[in-house]
């Protein structure tokens, strides 16, 4: 029996503005103890050292510069710039723990048909560890149901085979916000997934430019993806109801808080929206 070639990984990781943060990102690739074959970061319009550091400090790093066009764009970037089968996504500001590729790529090993591979993670806010609650729990396989409530694949934590991109199409990168919720949404409504239950990835949070303290909001971003979704009609019965029904819910939620806040273009927009799934109840 011939054994497939060597498991290959392309990291990508998008950057804007964090110069400071970004070496230990890098830092954490290059200490793996099963080395990827490349390293791409995509410059996202930063106005700071990010070349410079980059170019006096990992000069074996290929490094890309965009106009400022938001993280979907440059790790859209990434995933077409990269040469190997398989890309890592690792954001700026998390890093990994040294085994963290060599655990994916035994598991990739053992499951030649899998096409996602994500682990557990552990969080750091302000220098402490979190406990993680009951809804952050991940799950390899058919995941769908339990990806509609919120986001429980870390881009961080995900190697993904690059032919699932021909198949599901690349991030949304006209969402500002919850752009990976919208992709694993899509992703696991049509196939199950591989999940390593050890904290491989550390994400680090409370610093003032995370992209979900800048955004306000954030359930409209996730009724947008579903209002997509159920649109696209890719999903079977059983996922339509599913969605159908969180999107419901979370219309609810965002209606009653504007409701409160006195925005009437984001009442009346998402009262049309429920309306509209109210009475074609994807017929």
């Amino acid at each position: 029996m011939v054994k497939e070639d060597r498991i290959e990984f392309s990291v990508i990781i998008p950057s804007y503005n964090r110069v400071e943060l970004l070496p230990r990102a890098l830092d954490s690739i290059l200490g793996q103890s099963y080395p990827p074959c490349e390293i791409i970061v995509v410059d996202d319009g930063s106005s700071d050292a990010t070349a410079r550091v980059l170019r006096e400090c990992y000069p074996k790093v290929r490094y890309y510069y965009q106009r400022h066009s938001g993280v979907s764009a440059a790790r859209n970037l990434g995933i077409r710039m990269a040469y190997s089968k398989w890309v890592a996504l690792l954001d700026s500001d998390d890093a990994w723990l040294e085994n963290k590729l060599r655990a994916q790529a035994s598991t990739i090993e053992a499951n030649r048909m899998t096409r996602l591979v994500h682990t557990n993670e552990i969080w750091i806010r302000d220098g402490k560890r979190l406990a993680q609650k009951r809804r952050h729990k991940k799950y390899g396989g058919w995941i769908f149901e339990y990806c509609l409530p919120l986001c429980i694949i870390s881009p961080s934590s995900a190697v993904i085979r690059r032919d699932l991109f021909d198949d599901i199409g690349l991030f949304d990168e006209s969402l500002k916000a919850c752009e990976d919720y919208d992709l694993w949404l899509r992703l696991c409504a049509c196939e199950p997934v591989s999940y390593v239950d050890e904290p491989l990835v550390v994400k680090f949070g409370g610093h003032a430019d995370q992209l979900s303290r800048r955004t306000v909001g954030l359930d409209r971003y996730r009724i947008e993806a579903l209002h997509k979704l159920l649109k696209s009609r890719i999903l079977t019965d059983e996922q339509r109801t599913l969605a159908l029904a969180t999107l419901r819910e979370k219309i609810r939620i965002y209606v009653g808080g504007a409701k409160k806040r006195g925005r009437s273009v984001d009442i009346v927009k998402y009262e049309t929206m429920a309306a509209e799934w109210t009475s074609a109840d994807i017929d």
